[in-house]
């Protein structure tokens, strides 16, 4: 089950949960990370004692966690997940992962930490928008795609064409195949009004800075030894909770960047599952805003395990 933020998944995770014996994988990169809670809207622990979850807080906020550990851990638990049994139930936003589980991955070189060192090292002193400059000379199509300030994916492109001196879309090109151990039956939830929604990702950031947003990234800063480069630092809300934590910003600019954010972060989940109901034919979109949606939800995943 794939959607933006915002739209519903846990609770139809659950309501799944209640009727059918599924276990939850978790499709989102920034619940791995312990120790983030506020802001990556983690179930709760009433919710996952519910049912049980997997690939939540599994990696530090010091490390990265990538669309291939992503699948090596997920075909894992799928295949121990019905050994038991039960339904594994993968549910979540990062529309990448769904999409390296459905199209394998593509054969792009591992990260090279001297070489991000470096780059981390240059844009702080010249900016993001000069690396992007770069990739733009050497790999315009890559560059086109990106922001001038997309450090994370800035970064990652101009690695690959470094280290394997070709554009992005040659590793693109070359992909290896994941064999998975069940069917996919695929539900993506997408929002009839796009304003609705929007106002609930405004809603839900209100909910989060009363929650302490700001207390939990200053114990992150505290506990570990991040930079605002790092994965687990860019995610949304937590990039601008940095920003205030170092005077760069007011609550008020805090605030509206985060919610601005986040309505990006749901437009580009938003663009990828169009992508998919073009090329996904079994998926089956069902409206986020629908009062009854986890029965919904509920009723679409027992006519696709029927069929």
């Amino acid at each position: 089950m794939l959607g933006p933020t915002a739209s519903g998944k846990t609770a139809s995770a659950l309501a799944l949960a209640a009727e059918l014996p599924v276990e939850i994988v978790s499709v989102d990169s920034a619940l791995v990370y312990r120790d983030m809670d506020i802001g990556t809207a983690k179930p709760s622990a009433a919710e996952q004692a519910a049912c049980p979850h997997h690939l939540i807080d599994v990696v530090s906020p010091e490390e990265a966690y990538s669309a291939a550990r992503f699948c090596a851990d997920a075909i894992r638990l799928m295949q121990e997940i019905t050994a038991r049994g039960r339904i594994p139930l993968l549910a979540g936003g990062t529309m990448l992962y769904f999409k390296a589980l459905r199209d394998g991955l593509s054969d792009l070189p591992p990260a090279d930490a001297a070489l991000r060192q470096a780059m981390d090292e240059r844009a702080a002193v010249e900016g993001w928008p000069a690396l992007h400059a770069e990739l733009a000379r050497l790999d315009p199509e890559a560059a086109a795609r990106l922001e001038p300030t997309d450090a994370q994916r800035i970064q990652r492109a101009l690695e690959i064409v470094r280290l394997t001196g070709a554009p992005l879309s040659a590793s693109y090109a070359r992909r290896e195949d994941v064999a998975l151990p069940c069917r996919l039956l695929p539900i993506a939830l997408a929002p009839s009004d796009r304003s609705v929604l929007h106002a609930r990702i405004e809603q839900r950031f209100d909910q989060m800075l009363a929650a302490g947003l700001l207390d939990e990234v200053a114990h992150l800063r505290e506990r570990y030894r991040l930079h605002p480069d790092m994965p687990s630092m860019r995610c949304v809300g937590y990039r601008q909770a940095w920003e205030y934590l170092d005077g760069e910003i007011d609550r008020a600019t805090l605030r509206f960047k985060g919610i601005a954010a986040t309505r990006q972060l749901a437009k580009r989940q938003l663009t990828w599952q169009r992508q998919f109901r073009d090329s996904w034919p079994e998926l089956i979109e069902l409206d986020c805003l629908a009062p009854d949606l986890p029965g919904r939800v509920r009723d679409t995943a027992l006519r696709q395990l029927a069929a």
